[in-house]
C-alpha cells in the first residue's frame, strides 16, 4: 500500500512539473515594449522601445541589431530609439542582445514597417498588336537581342521558346520532362535561367542553342515563380511576399526583399521584368501590374490591365480563373514593353500611363 502511494505520488508529481513547463523552454526575464500597440510603422517614423528587466538583474548592456545590422549599445535604463529612413520594408524582428551577470541573452519582437507614400495609379494605352500562340501557357517572357524569349508551363506542356514577335511563329524550342512545370525565364550573360514551379531545381541554357548547360537548387524559397535581372542580381518571386535576390555565380538565394505598400503586404507576384531601375510584376489572377523598388521592396506603383483581355479573339475559350494576364517583356533597344497572358492569342505592345 505505502509503495502504491508513492509511486502516486511520483507519477502526479510528474504530471504536475510537466503541465508548469510543456515546451521546456526557459521564459526570459527581459523584454521590449514598444511605442506602438500595433507594431506598424512607416518610413520615417520613430520607433521607441523600452527594455523591461522583469526581475531587476544586473544588466551590463544591451546591444539593438535590426535587419543584421547594430543600431544602437544602451544600458537597461535607456529607451531605444530610431528612425526608419533606408531600411527594408515588410516584417522584421528588433533583436536585443543582453549582457547580464555573466551570460548572453538574445530576446527578439517582431514589427511591421511600410512605405511612406501610397503607390502611384498607372493604366495603358495599346500601341500595336502581335499575334501570340493560343497553346503558350505563358510563365515567362524577355527580350534578348530582339528576340522574344518565351517560358511555358504546365506540366507535360511546359517549354522553352524563341520566338518571332511580329509574326507569333516558333523559331525553337525545348520541350521539358512531363515531370517539371516550367515558370518565370531571364537571360544573364547568354545564359538562359528558367525555374520550375514545386520542383525546387531550375536549368541553365545558351541562349544561343537552347542547349541545357547546368542546373541549380533552391536554397531557401520552396516555389518558382517568376524570374529577372538587372544586368548583376536575379531576382526570384516564390508567390510569397518575397523576392529574392540571388548570386549569379552561384545562384543561391543570398538575400530578399518583402513587397509593400503602404499600409499592405503583397503577396502572388508572378512573372517578374526589370525595367529602368523597377521590378515590375504581375499579380497573379490579377489584372494588376506592380513597379517595385529593388532597394526595399517598396510597390511605388500599381499599372491597372482592366479590359486588355477583351481585345483577345479567343477570349470565349479561356479558363476565368486560370488564363489571366501573365507576361512582361522589356525591349532595352528599344524602350519598348510588351504584355500578354496565359493561352492569350494576341501579344500587345502597351504605353504606361500615369493617371
Amino acid at each position: 500500500m505505502k509503495i502504491h502511494n508513492c509511486l502516486l505520488l511520483f507519477f502526479l508529481g510528474t504530471a504536475l512539473f510537466s503541465c508548469g513547463d510543456k515546451s521546456g523552454e526557459k521564459t526570459s526575464d527581459f523584454s521590449l515594449n514598444f511605442n506602438s500597440q500595433n507594431r506598424e510603422f512607416q518610413l520615417g517614423d520613430a520607433i521607441q522601445v523600452n527594455f523591461e528587466n522583469k526581475k531587476e538583474r544586473t544588466v551590463d548592456s544591451v546591444i539593438y541589431y535590426l535587419q543584421g545590422k547594430r543600431l544602437q549599445k544602451a544600458s537597461s535604463e535607456e529607451t531605444f530609439n530610431h528612425t526608419f529612413q533606408n531600411e527594408k520594408l515588410g516584417k522584421w524582428n528588433l533583436t536585443a542582445s543582453v549582457y547580464s551577470e555573466g551570460e548572453q541573452e538574445e530576446i527578439q519582437e517582431e514589427f511591421t514597417l511600410y512605405n511612406n507614400e501610397p503607390p502611384s495609379s498607372y493604366t495603358y494605352r495599346i500601341i500595336a498588336t502581335y499575334p501570340h500562340s493560343p497553346d503558350a501557357y505563358t510563365q515567362g517572357l524577355e527580350f534578348h537581342n530582339d528576340t522574344l524569349y518565351e517560358s511555358t508551363g504546365q506540366y507535360g506542356n511546359s517549354s522553352l521558346r524563341k520566338v518571332d514577335l511580329q509574326t507569333g511563329n516558333i523559331l525553337d524550342s525545348k520541350e521539358l520532362d512531363r515531370s517539371y512545370f516550367a515558370e518565370g525565364l531571364t537571360i544573364l550573360d547568354g545564359k538562359i535561367y528558367q525555374l520550375t514551379w514545386k520542383e525546387g531545381e531550375g536549368f541553365i541554357y545558351d541562349a544561343n542553342t537552347l542547349e541545357k548547360t547546368g542546373s541549380f537548387a533552391y536554397n531557401q524559397s520552396k516555389e518558382g515563380w517568376g524570374l529577372a535581372n538587372d544586368g548583376e542580381k536575379l531576382y526570384k518571386s516564390d508567390g510569397t511576399e518575397k523576392i529574392w535576390i540571388l548570386n549569379p555565380e552561384t545562384l543561391r538565394e543570398e538575400d530578399f526583399i518583402q513587397t509593400v505598400t503602404h499600409r499592405t503586404i503583397s503577396t502572388q507576384l508572378n512573372e517578374l521584368e526589370y525595367i529602368n531601375g523597377k521590378i515590375y510584376a504581375n499579380t497573379y489572377q490579377k489584372d494588376g501590374v506592380a513597379i517595385i523598388n529593388p532597394e526595399n521592396g517598396a510597390i511605388e506603383g500599381l499599372i491597372n490591365f482592366k479590359g486588355l483581355r477583351d481585345n483577345l479573339t479567343n477570349v470565349d475559350d479561356l479558363d476565368p480563373v486560370n488564363d489571366v494576364l501573365n507576361g512582361i517583356a522589356y525591349n532595352q533597344n528599344t524602350n519598348k514593353i510588351y504584355v500578354t497572358g496565359k493561352n492569350w492569342d494576341k501579344l500587345f505592345e502597351v504605353e504606361i500611363v500615369k493617371r
